[in-house]
């Protein structure tokens, strides 16, 4: 059972990240409805929320998948609550480097940075530098925080254990089994890992050229690779984290049997592990002097790298669920709801994936549309569900059905949710343009679409502000109690 100590610094991170949350959520419909033309904000501005936007929306949902399955380690290894309170000084301090960089120095290069924005200075001199502190900052603590889990992990399980390699064949009697939230959660965190390790070469390059004082410049075309690859990786592995509580939490809160990893949840999450670390060429294609090898493989591994973890989370679900008498709570219809997400959002994903597709696709508004589907509609509703049944942990209350309040709140969020995203799904097939504070005049529904979206943003903001409240009151009691009551498993 989690110390005190424990469940605070995890309510601490809960109620951070949905205070990070509502933030990021107010500058992203700020910027649609400039994009709107409702409000009118200046360029640097709107660059600079931009900047801000992202790189929070990254980091929170990022640290909210790691403070959700390191939470639920628990169950299984031995945790470090130290680790995880120096991973959240850490984030914190890094989060606000870069909102003063962005707010007060007018930072505004985007999240992606892209190589050599930061060294093309629009903004305070010294916004550059404490912008690449910042993101050392953040990828310091998150890399202790990962090599920390995979210790752990690996003082009860050997590393074929951990990956399940056990469980290639079809034999049931495996001497040691491997649960289907501790193989998840390895591969995720193997991914993160291996993209920290990633960024801190790309920052290493980038003080390297900074502090040369113009002796050394670095490659573009490697830069952006690297970034990429960061940040590709780190996203979708903050969605495969979610899916790690998915099947540790989903069967417990239904009242069905644990999930029990077979041979092929075994190879196909082998495989998404594999292949999601070189999906991010699909970034790369319109760089003509990239490899053509390089092409095909940035294709070929977006479609594997989303096939076999979707196709067994799909059908382990439809087994948990059909013909099966469930009990219905919040916390299970956010898991159901996440998964809906990130399938219609993996579904964009591999359209703009497809080669022949992204020659259109390219820099649309199909990019965010994307993304911000299997995000917001996602990995968030997957890190809610965590949020809502986490909190019922530490108030000592359980999981009731769901009431008709709570079913007007989640009525909401779909329908802001999904609405917000489809102006963009219609804006990307009508070749909109991303990153545009204003389109221009020849895109004639363009302004349309962004006021519709953000207004449905709005509607999602609200649904989220009315879950929040319950959510952060709950989690302040373990700041009041000295002993909560505990709830049985």
């Amino acid at each position: 059972m989690p110390t005190l100590s424990f469940k605070r610094i995890t309510s601490a991170w809960i109620i951070t990240i949905l205070v990070l949350f509502v933030l990021a959520i107010s500058f992203g419909i700020t910027m649609r409805f400039n994009q709107g033309r409702d409000i009118d904000i200046s360029p640097v501005t709107f660059y600079s929320l931009m900047t801000v936007h992202g790189l929070t929306m990254i980091g929170i949902w990022a640290v909210a998948g790691m403070a959700a399955v390191n939470y639920l380690l628990a169950r299984y290894v031995k945790v470090s609550t130290s680790l995880n309170v120096f991973a959240f000084v850490l984030t914190v301090v890094g989060v606000v480097i870069l909102w003063v960089v962005g707010f007060i120095g007018k930072f505004h290069a985007g999240w992606t940075f892209l190589y050599p924005l930061p060294f093309r200075v629009a903004w305070e001199e010294w916004a550059t530098l404490w912008f690449l502190i910042g993101l050392t900052v953040l990828g310091v603590g998150w890399l202790v925080w990962s090599v920390g889990m995979i210790m752990q992990i690996l003082k009860k399980y050997t590393l074929g254990q951990s990956f399940a390699w056990q469980h290639f064949t079809k034999k049931h009697d495996v001497a040691v089994e491997t649960p289907p939230f501790i193989l998840i959660t390895m591969v995720s965190i193997i991914g993160i890992l291996i993209s920290l390790i990633t960024a801190v070469i790309l920052l290493v390059l980038f003080y390297a050229e900074y502090f040369s004082n113009g002796t050394f410049t670095n490659d573009p075309l490697l830069m952006k690779n690297l970034t990429y690859f960061f940040g590709h990786t780190i996203a979708n592995e903050a969605l495969y984290l979610g899916l790690a509580t998915l099947y540790e939490l989903l069967p417990e809160v239904s009242g069905r049997p644990k999930f029990k990893t077979t041979w092929y949840v075994a190879v196909g999450w082998n495989c998404t592990m594999v292949f999601v670390l070189t999906a991010f060429f699909h970034h790369l294609y319109m760089d003509f002097v990239q490899p053509y090898g390089f092409q095909l493989v940035g294709q070929f591994a977006s479609y594997f790298a989303s096939i076999p973890s979707a196709a067994v989370t799909i059908v382990s679900v439809i087994v948990l669920i059909y013909g099966n008498k469930i009990k219905w709570s919040l916390t299970n219809i956010l898991f159901f709801l996440g998964l809906v997400g990130w399938i219609i959002g993996g579904v964009g994903a591999l359209i703009d994936a497809t080669i022949s597709n992204n020659i259109i696709l390219h820099n649309t508004l199909w990019v965010p549309a994307h993304f911000h589907t299997y995000n917001v509609m996602g990995n968030v509703l997957f890190s809610l569900a965590f949020f809502v049944w986490a909190a019922n942990q530490f108030a000592g209350t359980d999981s009731k059905n769901i009431s008709k309040a709570q079913l007007v709140k989640l009525s909401i969020l779909v329908i802001g949710g999904f609405g917000f995203v489809l102006m963009f799904y219609i804006a990307g097939a009508y070749s909109v343009p991303r990153r545009y504070a204003l389109y221009p005049e020849e895109f004639t529904s363009a302004a349309i679409l962004a006021s519709a979206g953000a207004w449905f943003a709005l509607a999602y903001l609200i649904a989220i502000l009315l879950l929040l409240g319950n959510i952060v009151s709950k989690c302040l009691k373990v700041f009041s109690s000295s002993q909560p009551s505990p709830l049985s498993h």
